[in-house]
């Protein structure tokens, strides 16, 4: 897991909210987890590293 985090607040429709947060809890995941894991993923998806560099792969 990152070992500094940043606030990111998205406004979306309560109802969705509302069956994206009982998903996750079905999944016994929360919201924040799985929102990070979404990131990641189109992060990955579209070829963008993040982060600092390795010591040495600069």
């Amino acid at each position: 897991m990152e070992s500094k985090t940043a606030r990111l607040t998205v406004l979306v429709d309560p109802d969705k909210k509302e069956a994206f947060e009982q998903l996750c809890a079905k999944q016994d995941l929360t919201a924040s987890q799985v929102v990070r894991q979404l990131i990641r993923d189109y992060l990955s998806k579209h070829g963008i590293g993040y982060g600092k560099p390795e010591a040495g792969n600069s």
